[in-house]
């Protein structure tokens, strides 16, 4: 099955989702790489070199994923990583807003797939396997 690399960008130190994802991904026979939380762009895109993943999901919970996914699919296709697809989700931006034009915003950053918080992992998981299957 395919690697991918999890964490939680920036300052966030919610870990529970991060296992959550972890575990559920695991049991679907991904080859998780974990790097936990308080990580930054480059512990991303490091990860993603050094085991030769094929997806990067990032998550976020405290508002702020938007200010730090800024530039990252610029950096990855700078890492020669444009062909890894790039995923988001959580709460990634700051207060209550429409997820339609939060979505939007993300994907002309780069993101293949949005996610807004509570979105149960399963349908992520099937959104992955679906892309990961096409590449």
């Amino acid at each position: 099955m395919y690697t991918v690399v999890i964490g939680v960008i920036g300052a966030d130190v919610h870990a529970v989702g991060n296992k959550i994802i972890d575990h559920v991904l695991k049991e679907h026979g991904f080859n998780v790489v974990n790097i936990g939380v308080l990580s930054s762009q480059e512990d991303f895109i490091n990860a993603a070199i050094e085991t030769d993943a094929k997806a990067i999901l990032v998550s976020s919970l405290y508002g702020h994923g938007e200010l730090d996914c800024k530039y990252m699919k610029e950096n990855m296709v700078e890492a020669g990583l444009s062909h890894v697809k790039l995923y988001v989700g959580g709460n990634i931006v700051v207060g209550k807003q429409d997820f339609t034009e939060v979505e939007e915003r993300f994907k002309k950053m780069g993101f293949d797939r949005v996610y807004p918080p509570g979105t149960n992992i399963e349908h992520a998981v099937g959104d992955i396997k679906e892309d990961l299957a096409d590449a």
